[in-house]
């Protein structure tokens, strides 16, 4: 970290008020370039140099390109510091209050769209999810047995795998350092960051990725959640072997899934790979990819029991290489 730099990128109004927004929330270029009046192009060489400075950072979403400020353990004292300072200059100076408020009323307008393309997304499936949802027990009755399984105390850092509309991660929140919620799907993605978008700035990450190549250092997580996803895995062992890596020695897993069944509509409606689990398979899984199974618990009350499975990490993990962070900062 170089303090000219920092304070080099700091020195324009426009950088002030990017890194104002982005205090608050995660922003698309076109978002910020739309709550500021300017052109895109105009908005990706600020958010270049704040990026360089180390103020901010890009991840990549399909065609999108999302910028959030460094938080947590990454900002380090000084960027923390640079935080306050900046928080403390708009309660203090009128102008710079004035600017920032208006910012923010523009702000409001983007978790409005949002919030508005995830009611649509909703509208366009409320029927298939309603008729998946009437054969198994009710989400609330699993929601609290998960959360009693896994504690109610601190679970620090959480990987949300297949994350959907981002329940686990809304649901987690409140118990973990921070959470990390991946999905492959992009409008999936959508829906969650509208749900997610009001939790404070820095305790949720959104992560494009593919269960069977997890885009994580290896040990980076305490706990991870596979909620209603390991069905989908023509494979499961793929993604249980890379949730195996990305979870520190002694963390654990949590699998939501049904339990072995015979409903092929299930196939062919709703694209599952597999029709749920036995407890035998589930065990020789989990031991394959390095875990030690735990409690397991199961919730009849419809067609379809659904089970949780709780296993430990157990022993070393092997290195993954991974991707270089996207440098553009646009999108469409």
């Amino acid at each position: 970290m170089v303090i000219d730099a920092i304070f080099k990128a700091l020195a324009d109004p426009t950088r002030l008020r990017i890194a104002r927004l982005l205090s608050a929330m995660e922003l698309a270029v076109g978002e910020l370039a739309q709550v500021l009046g300017q052109s895109q192009p105009r908005v990706s060489r600020h958010v270049g140099i704040l990026c360089d400075a180390g103020l901010a950072e890009r991840r990549r979403e399909g065609s999108w390109v999302f910028l959030r400020a460094v938080s947590g353990e990454e900002a380090g004292p000084v960027l923390a510091s640079l935080d306050r300072l900046l928080a403390t200059a708009e309660a203090e100076h009128e102008e710079f209050a004035k600017i920032c408020a208006d910012d923010r009323r523009k702000l409001a307008a983007i978790r409005e769209a949002r919030e508005a393309n995830a009611e649509e997304y909703f509208a366009a499936h409320a029927s298939e999810w309603d008729e998946l949802r009437a054969l198994h027990t009710p989400d609330a009755q699993v929601e609290e047995l998960l959360l009693e399984a896994l504690g109610k105390g601190a679970l620090g850092s959480v990987l949300d795998i297949g994350t959907g509309t981002g329940r686990m991660a809304e649901l987690f929140a409140s118990h973990a350092e921070k959470i990390t919620a991946l999905d492959k799907n992009l409008e999936m993605m959508k829906v969650a960051r509208a749900k997610l978008q009001n939790l404070p700035t820095g305790k949720v990450d959104l992560v494009q990725g593919d269960f069977a190549n997890l885009p994580f250092a290896a040990a980076t997580f305490d706990n991870v959640l596979l909620h209603q996803v390991l069905h989908f895995a023509q494979d499961p062992s793929i993604p249980l072997a890379e949730a195996a890596r990305v979870i520190k020695d002694g963390g654990r897993i949590a699998i939501v899934d049904f339990a072995d069944h015979n409903n092929e509509d299930l196939r062919h409606r709703y694209q599952h790979a597999r029709l749920g689990f036995s407890d035998e398979q589930m065990t020789s899984l989990l031991r394959g990819a390095g875990f030690e199974p735990g409690a397991t618990h199961a919730l009849a009350g419809g067609e379809l029991v659904v089970k949780i499975w709780i296993a430990t990490r157990k022993g070393s993990v092997q290195a993954h290489p991974i991707e270089e962070p996207c440098k553009e900062a646009a999108n469409p």
